[in-house]
């Protein structure tokens, strides 16, 4: 994976200084090791790519199940260690499959939104990610990303257009979570 990844990770760079003028703030916010929830907007398909762009660390995503429909799509998501999730419902195997790898002082990409925003605005959030962070105390560290609603009007363009701002907030530790309908609906 690592190999992969790391390529993964240069020609993401690389696209994005070719066909963007993108800006990365608050690096210093992203520790060295540890368990991390990295969680960010999703306006665009290049959001992924983005954040594994501008965290200095090898990051897991949770990835619809339709993304992996294609064999050589799912090798190739498998590979940088994207995991399938149901987009409806409580897809509990996901859920487990998180809580482990964060077990492992592993990081992790998520999108709470489950899905890209249509327009600027967000979407109200699934309590997954919540649930995730409770159970694991893993820190969360907020992303917010602008200007990725635009990449694909610009990935023909010969010159920088478009404009990326990626904005790494604070990290934060969630409460554990209470109330006998948090516990029951996700009891592993």
């Amino acid at each position: 994976m690592a190999i992969i990844y790391k390529l993964g990770t240069n020609l993401a760079k690389l696209c994005f200084t070719a066909f963007a003028q993108w800006e990365v703030e608050g690096r210093e916010s992203v520790p060295p090791k540890g368990p991390l929830l990295v969680v960010s907007n999703h306006l665009s398909n290049a959001d992924p790519p983005m954040l594994v762009a501008s965290i200095p660390r090898t990051l897991h995503f949770l990835g619809k199940r339709g993304l992996f429909a294609n064999p050589i799509a799912s090798r190739f998501f498998t590979t940088v260690g994207v995991h399938p999730m149901a987009q409806t419902g409580v897809d509990m195997e996901a859920i487990r499959w998180s809580l482990a790898l964060l077990k492992r002082d592993q990081p992790m990409g998520l999108f709470p939104e489950g899905t890209r925003s249509q327009g600027l605005g967000m979407i109200r959030g699934k309590p997954g990610v919540a649930y995730i962070a409770a159970k694991t105390q893993a820190p969360i560290l907020p992303v917010g990303i602008t200007g990725t609603e635009n990449v694909q009007e610009y990935w023909r363009m010969p010159f920088p257009l478009c404009r990326i701002k990626v904005n790494i907030g604070e990290r934060f530790p969630l409460p554990g979570m209470v109330g006998k309908l948090g516990r029951a609906m996700f009891e592993l």
